[in-house]
């Protein structure tokens, strides 16, 4: 632990004030522990032992266009020298939901919030008022929040024989309720069949089907050919609301994120991470028809909704990302095409049975003999987890920093020098984890 002895030494003084050290759960699991940094710029992070890291974390994917860009940092700077929360609204409020309405497919209106967790409470309970009804449909390993009513079903536990029709969602965490999970549903995903079944016995009860475009926190794994475009065919045919959770794809994925990506339009979709470049700020956006009852009988509150220094960096980051037709975008496509085909190169050279999949801009890496991973069951039941985690501290030994649980997010301010210093890395752990 030479390496890192700093780090471990605050690391101790904070279990003796924070709960496991930390002040967020997913931290505490971090190999080889919680590690403390110091300061981070483009797509490098430096810890308090002085040791730099090209990072693949990004603040759990925020960071798309690279640590402390310099144009948000100084959009922010300007704007809160002007005052930081008004309890009433600003321009640059109205100037990010026009950017919104104008860039995403189903944002004819947008309320903010802080964080992608809040934003989901509202667009729940924004689909039960417009239909009348209770019921939700979701997906294992869909991660839609830590709120009571949403961790479910995160990472249940499964078996071959655990079996594929409804049923009621699992509770994540000691202290839940058994009456969180009451008026939800759970099924495996990319199994449309699954879906018509179930709509088919108990539709016209189901209000929402809440999904993510594309799983990035459990394997990457992308739409099966026809299944988002399933599910809107069977909420329209229902009169069920579809919800797009793209807190993660949203302007990851491109400008008009996973429904623009994957040509689908739903009726309500969250967004937060990649749309503030670092700073906290989220969003519902959605049809006018049901995002106005927020003006009518829905509540929707927040003393820190839309305040100045998260809708400075929104109107930036976005400006940012709009620049020269997207560029950045195709310089993400670049680097993580190149990232994703020299790992797949290293792995075949060393008969490894490693598994690259996902968009250049989020791909998952995981020791597995499959083929692809299709949903939650095929990386709870056939990823060497263990084994990852090991080849995730050779790599930090080296200088790169990912996360553990498998997903690498690439960002605008990563570069080809970055990429060939991360590949001779990967070899190096590879070699050391073999």
């Amino acid at each position: 632990m030479d390496q890192w002895q700093t780090s471990y030494q605050l690391y101790e003084r904070a279990q003796k004030v924070l709960p496991g050290g930390v002040n967020s759960n997913v931290r505490i699991s971090a190999p080889p522990f919680p590690l403390f940094f110091e300061r981070a710029a483009g797509a490098l992070l430096v810890d308090v032992d002085g040791n730099q890291y090209i990072d693949y974390a990004l603040g759990q994917g925020p960071l798309f266009l690279g640590h402390s860009h310099p144009a948000i940092l100084d959009a922010v700077n300007a704007a809160m020298r002007q005052g930081q929360l008004y309890a009433g609204q600003s321009r640059l409020e109205l100037d990010v939901a026009e950017t919104f309405v104008r860039l995403v497919p189903c944002a004819e209106m947008v309320r903010f919030g802080l964080s992608g967790s809040e934003v989901v409470q509202a667009a729940m309970r924004l689909a039960r008022a417009v239909t009348g009804r209770t019921t939700i449909l979701r997906f294992e390993g869909h991660y839609h929040g830590w709120f009571d009513n949403v961790l479910l079903s995160v990472a249940p536990p499964v078996t071959g024989e655990t079996p594929r029709t409804a049923r009621p969602p699992q509770t994540m965490s000691t202290g839940q309720v058994a009456s969180a999970a009451d008026d939800f549903l759970v099924l495996p995903w990319n199994d449309l069949a699954l879906v018509e079944e179930l709509f088919a016995e108990r539709g016209h009860a189901i209000a929402l089907v809440m999904t993510e475009g594309m799983m990035c926190n459990t394997g990457a794994i992308l739409p099966e050919p026809g299944f988002l475009a399933g599910l809107r065919r069977l909420c329209d045919e229902y009169g069920a609301l579809l919800h797009l959770d793209e807190v993660i794809t949203g302007f990851r994925l491109g400008l008009s994120g996973a429904q623009g990506a994957f040509g689908v339009t739903p009726d309500l979709a969250t967004f937060g991470k990649a749309m503030a470049g670092g700073f906290p700020n989220a969003a519902l956006a959605g049809k006018a028809l049901h995002m106005q009852r927020f003006a009518q009988d829905v509540n929707h509150s927040g003393t820190f909704n839309s305040n100045v220094i998260s809708m400075a960096a929104s109107a930036a980051a976005l400006a940012e990302l709009e620049r020269d037709d997207g560029a950045v975008y195709r310089h993400v496509e670049r680097m993580g095409s190149a990232l994703m085909m020299g790992i797949r190169e290293i792995a075949g050279r060393l008969d490894l049975p490693l598994l690259v999949q996902g968009v250049p801009s989020a791909f998952h890496l995981s020791f597995t003999n499959l083929p692809a991973i299709r949903e939650y069951r095929d990386y709870a039941l056939h990823c060497d987890k263990e084994r990852y985690n090991r080849f995730t501290v050779e790599l930090l030994r080296r200088g790169i920093r990912v996360i553990s649980r498998g997903i690498w997010y690439v960002s605008a301010a990563h570069t080809d020098v970055h990429v060939a210093q991360t590949l001779a890395a990967v070899e190096g752990a590879l070699r050391e984890v073999v």
